[in-house]
């Protein structure tokens, strides 16, 4: 591997920092932030900045307005982004949006590509991704997937319900993971506004970040036609898989800038406050804390990285993900709960963004795979003797 930036990547990366501290983050005390994520009017405010800024959509080919990142090269503008709570809706690399729009990228055909993920690509419009349900469906068991999906003629009629759907309320279409008859879990593209769609209510989350919240979504007799399945029919968990296994590094990514933010707040903090005769930082408790904060910062790059070039050679990369994902969501965890700690009574205050980094990484460990099942799946891989590489199967998100 070589650690390297090169040059073009050096000078977008300055690029997003500077976007990021003189258009984003005088935002963040925006009274349009709401507790279900920032408002529709504050989205496009932040997606016009950036379109301006010629840093919209980086990740998509340049066919659709886009940069054409690397993996590597998302890793670096990610991690940039996501000093802001608001840049990765800025930059719209936010989740599920950027997931959706790497699997569109990956499968759909051109008349679905035009409808939906050109008019996503430039910020016109959000998505959601439907595909966890309520007990006893699917979770981190896919395999319990309940919604079904019955043809009739050149329709398929949906029927079931999710739940922590990402972005309904107000996204303008789904992906929906549904059991096809015998023919096993598909993929169907639907508009929001079709009949037999519902968002039922927003749930209340730790987590304030993503425009439209977590929803509840109910489909009752949803009629699909034929032409609006994505990819193949029965290759729903295939695809899952083509979507998940980058779209979990990407979450990395962003939560590392996040983390990297809380630091730099502490360790501002620790240079200036002064107990018992000297600052802070300068005591061994605040200090190794700091330091412990480096270490985790560094390994949880590092992991970030390995996953990326995986990726970039072309390999699935599914065994990396899932070792990135436990790796970094549990390391940018200890550091946002370092730096409340340093921070002390302000830590848990809205005097500065650490107590909301905090609060909203902590959901982090849930998503896209909760610690304990991809720690599962890894185990089994050792025992199976497989070499630790690149490729493996890894469960799908919860």
């Amino acid at each position: 591997m070589d650690f390297d930036i090169p040059p073009d990547l050096v000078e977008l990366q300055l690029r997003i920092r500077r976007f990021i501290a003189d258009e984003v983050i005088p935002l963040e005390s925006d009274p349009r932030r709401t507790a279900h994520g920032p408002s529709e009017e504050l989205r496009r405010d932040l997606v016009a900045r950036a379109r301006r800024a010629g840093l919209l959509s980086p990740q998509v080919a340049r066919e659709y307005g886009g940069l054409a990142l690397s993996h590597v090269g998302r890793a670096i503008a990610f991690e940039e982004a996501g000093y802001s709570l608001l840049g990765p809706i800025a930059l719209n690399v936010s989740a599920p949006d950027e997931g959706n729009m790497h699997l569109l990228e990956a499968i759909a055909r051109p008349a679905h590509k035009e409808r939906w993920l050109r008019p996503l690509a430039a910020g016109e419009i959000r998505s959601c991704f439907c595909m966890t349900e309520p007990e006893p469906g699917a979770g981190s068991d896919p395999s319990m997937l309940m919604t079904t999906a019955t043809r009739d003629g050149e329709h398929y009629v949906i029927n079931g319900g999710k739940w922590f759907i990402t972005g309904a309320d107000g996204a303008a279409f789904a992906i929906i993971m549904a059991r096809a008859d015998d023919d096993g879990a598909t993929m169907f593209l639907s508009d929001m506004n079709a009949p037999g769609i519902a968002v039922e209510r927003s749930m209340w989350s730790l987590d304030t970040c993503f425009p439209g919240g977590h929803g509840v979504v109910r489909f009752d007799n949803l009629r699909v036609p034929s032409d609006d399945i994505l990819g193949e029919l029965g290759q729903g968990f295939r695809y899952a898989q083509v979507r998940l296994s980058p779209a979990r590094l990407t979450h990395c990514m962003r939560w590392l800038g996040a983390a990297r933010r809380a630091h730099d707040i502490a360790v501002d903090y620790a240079r200036r406050r002064h107990a018992f005769g000297k600052p802070i930082g300068e005591h061994e408790g605040v200090g190794f804390m700091l330091a412990d904060n480096e270490i985790d910062l560094h390994v949880a790059r590092l992991a970030i990285w390995h996953c990326a070039w995986v990726l970039d050679r072309g390999e699935l990369a599914l065994h990396a993900s899932s070792r990135a994902k436990v790796i970094v969501s549990e390391a940018v965890g200890r550091v946002a709960d370092r730096c409340v700690q340093v921070l002390g009574g302000q830590g848990v205050t809205g005097e500065t963004i650490v107590a909301r980094i905090f609060a909203d990484l902590r959901a982090f460990r849930i998503y896209d795979g909760p610690s304990e099942v991809h720690r599962w799946s890894i185990a089994k891989r050792i025992l199976r003797g497989a070499r630790s590489g690149g490729t493996a199967p890894a469960p799908p998100a919860a």
